[in-house]
């Protein structure tokens, strides 16, 4: 593991106590050096249209949390949210009533599987059956976490790879039952890295090492990508919404390829917005030319940070800040999409993908 102590920037300049030279040492934690470039700003707090957030994790759900929620989203302009943590049999009941039952109209519910049985036969079945009382029970897609691919093993100890053929049953029923699939697969690619000095993401994991993903413990970044392909094309009926840009999107040649290939295939935008900003002419041919296939999300809710997102959408401002240093050391850039392109991320893409979306609240 890298340590701490070598995690050191020295700088070296002149003080202005007699302009004598100093030798100054601090952690690259403490560097955060003041921009002096001048260029227009154009902040947005608000987003242009209304959208639905497809990637949120909502758990604290009494009333007047649901509330507060509420009121949050009506100053984002967040028409629908979509709760990835439905859960699974009761618990998926009590969340939608919690929420929808309370707000019909802005919120929406994905359900996730237990696999408690997982080492009985017959579970891919017994799941499958289970998601699909959930559906009747009023979900609208299934939410798979990370996991699966990566911790989640036998009682031999036997991993439980993202291409098992256990899991089909689940996959074939969501194509049979109508509703999406997100799933998030892996991690960033540098996480399976070595933690050293050419790591971009070594103060994320120096701050959390528990998020390094390294070789022996876990597959690597390629074997999880290879068996998610795998997946996806066993299943051509069933619609997967990749999480985070599919990791990918720091490589968007890659995942153009991606999405040329699968054409039941989306992607969403959420905690990937420090990749994608600092490449905003890529992005922008990215975002028009597949913008059919890319949704909006956020992740970690968080209502100060949704303008991020609206201003790199929505403007051409450059040079500006990223609301999470540990993600990025370096600042980000405006992609400056046009109207049409925006309603489809913000709005149109989920209310197709995502049976029952309710449609109150966006423009007819």
């Amino acid at each position: 593991m890298f340590r701490r102590k070598q995690f050191l920037l020295l700088i070296c300049g002149l003080l202005l106590t007699g302009g004598t030279a100093v030798a100054q040492t601090v952690s690259f934690e403490e560097y955060n050096p003041k921009s002096s470039l001048v260029v227009k700003e154009h902040p947005v707090s608000r987003a242009k249209f209304p959208f639905v957030d497809v990637h949120s994790h909502q758990r604290r759900l009494a009333p007047e949390d649901v509330d507060k929620l509420i009121r949050e989203m009506d100053a984002l302009n967040m028409q629908v949210m979509v709760n990835l943590s439905g859960g699974t049999g009761d618990r998926l009941k009590e969340t939608i009533a919690a929420t929808k039952g309370r707000y019909p109209t802005r919120f929406v519910v994905f359900a996730n599987l237990s696999t408690d049985d997982l080492n009985e036969p017959g579970f891919g079945l017994r799941a499958a059956a289970r998601l699909e009382a959930d559906v009747r029970n009023g979900a609208q897609g299934l939410k798979i976490y990370k996991n699966f691919g990566m911790d989640l093993k036998y009682s031999s100890g036997e991993r439980v790879k993202v291409d098992d053929p256990a899991f089909d049953p689940v996959w074939a029923a969501c194509a049979r039952l109508g509703i999406p699939v997100l799933i998030h697969t892996g991690e960033p690619s540098v996480f399976f890295d070595p933690i050293d000095l050419t790591n971009e993401r070594l103060l994320e994991l120096t701050q959390f090492p528990q998020r390094a993903r390294p070789a022996g413990k876990y597959p690597s970044f390629e074997e999880l990508m290879a068996e998610r392909d795998r997946m996806i094309a066993k299943h051509p009926k069933t619609t997967f919404i990749l999480a985070h840009f599919a990791y990918h999107a720091n490589d968007l040649q890659r995942l153009g390829r991606l999405l040329d290939r699968f054409p039941n295939v989306y992607v969403e935008v959420a905690a990937i917005l420090a990749e994608l900003g600092r490449q905003p002419y890529s992005t922008h041919d990215f975002m028009v030319r597949y913008q059919d296939r890319v949704l909006f999300g956020k992740d970690i809710y968080e209502p100060s940070e949704y303008p991020y997102y609206f201003r790199s959408l929505e403007t051409r401002d450059e040079y500006f800040e990223y609301y999470r240093r540990r993600h990025a050391f370096w600042r980000i850039y405006g992609f400056g999409l046009p109207d049409e392109v925006l309603r489809k991320i913000y709005y149109s893409n989920a209310l197709r993908l995502i049976p029952g979306m309710p449609r109150d609240g966006f423009p007819k």
